[in-house]
């Protein structure tokens, strides 16, 4: 996984693979799938929901520049992985998923896997965590139509966010925002498919 889906597609950061590396993908999937933890796709996790391709989170990750420390929110927990390898990153994390039943599920792993730098919320992730904010950035892993105002609000001056954009039966652009001189700058990155932000 390290060497043909990240090196070879030009992830480059050692922080980054050094997590992919150490955080068990396989704990994160159902036990029936455990064999594929490793293919280059996403996978379902139930729910109707999935757990993204090892590249994409690997991606996101890298894109973010994150160093210890940082204060990041994320939306959409689902099976948690994606939370695992931030907090494995040194970041203080907090997480939030509309479904309880994955809310609960991923709460469990964390707690199995002592990462205590992790707070899970269940709830809306159109909301973000008001009363933690702000960030230093945000990572949202499930698809708006369009850009959450609340979220760009509750992001630091300097932060970053990254966000697939898109309705699900077409093209989804996954892209980063940065918050500069209290202005937007937007970047699309690459065409990308999540599943749908719900509220």
């Amino acid at each position: 996984m390290i060497e043909e889906q990240l090196r070879a597609r030009n992830i480059k950061s050692d922080a980054v693979l050094a997590a992919m590396q150490n955080v068990k993908r396989h704990l994160f999937v159902p036990e029936n799938l455990q064999n594929y933890a490793y293919n280059d796709s996403p996978l379902p996790i139930g729910l109707g929901q999935t757990i993204s391709q090892p590249y994409i989170v690997a991606f996101m990750s890298e894109q973010l520049e994150l160093v210890p420390g940082m204060k990041i929110l994320e939306i959409g927990t689902g099976s948690g992985y994606q939370a695992a390898i931030l907090a494995y990153l040194g970041c203080e994390v907090y997480t939030i998923e509309f479904l309880e039943e994955l809310a609960a599920k991923a709460k469990n792993i964390f707690n199995e896997l002592d990462f205590n730098n992790i707070k899970v919320k269940h709830g809306n992730g159109y909301l973000g965590w008001p009363e933690e904010a702000p960030f230093d950035a945000i990572i949202v892993t499930a698809a708006p139509e369009s850009i959450p105002e609340k979220l760009i609000g509750q992001l630091k001056e300097d932060g970053k966010m990254i966000v697939p954009v898109g309705k699900v039966d077409s093209v989804q652009l996954l892209k980063l925002i940065i918050k500069k001189d209290k202005k937007i700058i937007e970047e699309t990155l690459l065409p990308v498919r999540f599943v749908p932000m719900v509220e």
